[in-house]
């Protein structure tokens, strides 16, 4: 009897191990901290998660762009306001 019990046990601490599947990609993280990504379905959210950011980084320097061409307009520099607009013309879609 002690014979079956050990075999047994085995296979239950085996497959304990190794039962859990990978995620495809880590959900409960933001696109900007994911940096694992699994299978078809990882494949698809690490295109959609480069996209937010290529998105998100045009956005901020649009922005940022904006800001400084009411500094450079506030402090009357015309080649600042100059390079600000062409800043915006680029990155402001």
């Amino acid at each position: 009897m002690f014979n079956k019990l050990i075999p047994a046990s085995i296979i239950v601490a085996l497959s304990s191990c190794g039962t859990t599947q990978p995620q495809a990609y880590q959900k409960e993280r933001t696109p900007e901290d994911r940096n694992q990504y699994v299978g078809a379905e990882g494949l698809s959210q690490y295109q959609k998660d480069q996209n937010y950011l290529l998105s998100k980084a045009l956005s901020d320097k649009c922005t940022k762009a904006k800001v400084d061409l009411a500094i450079a307009r506030t402090n009357d520099q015309a080649s600042e306001i100059k390079k600000q607009k062409a800043l915006i013309a680029r990155t402001c879609v």
